[in-house]
């Protein structure tokens, strides 16, 4: 029996709110979990950026909730006003370049004591990528802010654009922090079933943030040609 226009939109917004309460569980419960696992005394001898750059408490929780501020179906601030949800999007991000800029430097310094390479692997070259896309991100971001310095931009197309860089650029962070949990660290500190959870969860959070881009900007865009 086929189902409804209606039955079909329920069961669709039924589904975004399932998948994007996922996320907000995985964005705190992943660097909680690496919290632990990095405690003093591990083999990289730092606490918490252990693996990734940028650190995984900063990037899986900041920026992840960030991005969900605006979603219409999950975000904790969806009973603010728009105003309000930018303000705190900016906050949020801000903190989240301030702390991947603290990681890239306590993981450098250590590199450093112990005599080993800077950014010769794929994480740590993925990593400072995601860190300097980061500030460029956030640079752009003031354009939304005063987007009268683009005179021959509207403010639509300066949101789209904002968005979809973002979109890459909290894409390439996965990408980092998925190779770090390929890392010899990681792979000898989780093990088994645990270690192919920890990699569903830059996944889970990405199909997420992804849904969410789509649906608010590029559909919209395409539903106007």
């Amino acid at each position: 029996m086929a189902l409804t226009a209606e039955t079909e939109s329920r069961l669709y917004r039924s589904l975004r709110v399932a998948a994007g309460a996922a996320a907000h569980l995985v964005a705190l419960g992943f660097p909680a979990a690496v919290a632990v696992l990095a405690r003093p005394g591990s083999s990289e001898g730092v606490w918490p950026v252990p693996i990734s750059l940028p650190s995984a408490p900063q990037f899986s929780f900041l920026m992840t909730e960030a991005l969900l501020i605006f979603s219409p179906e999950t975000s904790l601030l969806r009973s603010f006003s728009r105003k309000v949800r930018v303000r705190a999007h900016w906050a949020l991000q801000l903190l989240a370049l301030l702390c991947a800029l603290l990681g890239l430097g306590i993981i450098t310094y250590n590199k450093h004591l112990n005599g080993k390479g800077h950014f010769v692997t794929w994480h740590g070259l993925t990593g400072l990528l995601a860190v300097l896309y980061a500030g460029g991100q956030c640079a752009g971001g003031v354009l939304l802010l005063y987007p009268k310095l683009m005179k021959n931009w509207t403010l639509a197309k300066l949101k789209l654009y904002h968005a979809t860089s973002g979109l890459v650029g909290y894409l390439l962070g996965c990408a980092s922090l998925m190779l770090g949990m390929c890392s010899l660290w990681f792979t000898t500190t989780v093990t088994g079933a645990s270690w192919y959870l920890a990699m569903l969860c830059p996944l889970i959070t990405s199909l997420v943030i992804m849904n969410q881009v789509s649906n608010a900007y590029l559909y919209r865009k395409r539903s106007q040609h």
